[in-house]
């Protein structure tokens, strides 16, 4: 068992690592908050996978248990969506002393974390991530959102959870395309650290389709106590710390609007790294050496993502929503090599499309 506090201004709180954390931790939710009910947003998918192991959970909260299953996908992340959870929790006469719990992936912590923020100004949560890329990611900071007008993520929020418990044990049940997705992530995280972790996970990433608990606990901590860090200094994205968490996004939230989210996040964000690594070559960021070198991991997953096509002035438009832009350009994150990071760095359409173009030719068909 792991605990990795993470101070952030507006709330401390720890993230639990471990087999079996939830039940282990039933208890410990119970005392978290001093609340009275509960609701629970889950995948439908998770709870008929794991419904022996979440009813029991359930057992151990104190109150009225209140339980909402929806499919996990990009088309419910909406005010619909959103809609339906109120008017349950209003049904059920939940207050601001109740309190939600995310059990599922991304999205399902996206939309669990921004019903929280918002209902009754605002009641305590706890993130459950049940996939490998919301362990190492998405549970952890704060972000919440929704969909809106063909833009991800555009109407959110920065709330913290009162805890978020990552237990491994979800892991087993997870298709080999989610672990492809929890790996792009990763490979973000190795960029973002260094070359040490970077080699580490080159070396070592086919073990995730193994499920080998020791590598995957040991990328589920790397990355945790990264991105820790950087919420500590830069909770709400105010300094600029915290935008190096978005390296590869810029291009990856445009290829899945553009592919309308026939590919799931991780895979884009392995393809939107692609892209940066691009760029940052094309602009004199980065040596071809080191392109060459980070390449070689990215396009080991040609064969796994699939665009059947694509097109460059729409992806170069859609990114011109991206919520981190200034004064009518695109900002983008890259890098001279992996520990050191470029932010807001600005292209001209040319390189733009140039660097689309020679990212995304290792994934069409």
């Amino acid at each position: 068992m792991k605990k990795i506090n993470i101070n952030a201004p507006s709330r401390n709180y720890d993230v639990f690592i471990g087999n079996n954390v939830i039940n282990k931790y039933s208890s410990k939710i119970n005392s978290l908050a001093g609340y009275n009910d509960s609701i629970i947003i889950v995948d439908s998918n998770v709870y008929r996978l794991h419904k022996e192991k979440i009813e029991s959970m359930i057992k151990g909260l104190k109150g009225n248990v209140v339980v909402y299953k929806f499919k996990a996908d990009e088309k419910n992340k909406s005010l619909d969506s959103l809609k339906k959870i109120f008017d349950l929790m209003l049904r059920k006469n939940l207050g601001r002393s109740s309190f939600l719990i995310a059990l599922g992936g991304g999205i399902t912590g996206d939309l669990g974390g921004f019903a929280a923020s918002v209902y009754a100004r605002g009641i305590g949560y706890i993130h459950i991530p049940t996939t490998l890329l919301a362990m190492v990611d998405s549970a952890i900071g704060g972000k919440t959102g929704i969909n809106y007008g063909h833009t991800k993520n555009i109407i959110g929020s920065f709330y913290q959870p009162e805890s978020v418990l990552i237990d491994t044990e979800f892991i087993k049940t997870l298709p080999r395309d989610e672990l492809l997705c929890g790996l792009g992530e990763v490979i973000k995280y190795g960029l973002l650290i260094g070359d040490d972790f970077f080699d580490y996970v080159a070396k070592n990433y086919r073990k995730a389709f193994d499920y080998n608990y020791s590598f995957l606990n040991k990328v589920i901590r790397e990355s945790v106590s990264l991105k820790g860090s950087i919420v500590e200094k830069d909770e709400n994205e105010k300094s600029g710390l915290r935008k190096i968490l978005n390296l590869g996004h810029t291009f990856a939230h445009a290829i899945e609007v553009e592919q309308n989210h026939k590919i799931k996040h991780g895979q884009a964000v392995i393809a939107g790294i692609a892209c940066a690594l691009h760029l940052s070559n094309k602009l004199g960021m980065m040596n071809d050496e080191y392109l060459e070198k980070y390449l070689s991991l990215i396009i080991e997953f040609r064969n796994e993502i699939k665009l059947k096509q694509y097109n460059p002035e729409t992806l170069y438009k859609i990114m011109f929503r991206d919520k981190k832009n200034k004064k009518g350009s695109i900002n983008f994150v890259l890098l001279e090599k992996a520990g050191k990071l470029i932010i807001d760095a600005e292209a001209d359409k040319r390189d733009a499309l140039y660097a689309i173009n020679n990212g995304l030719q290792y994934f069409c068909e």
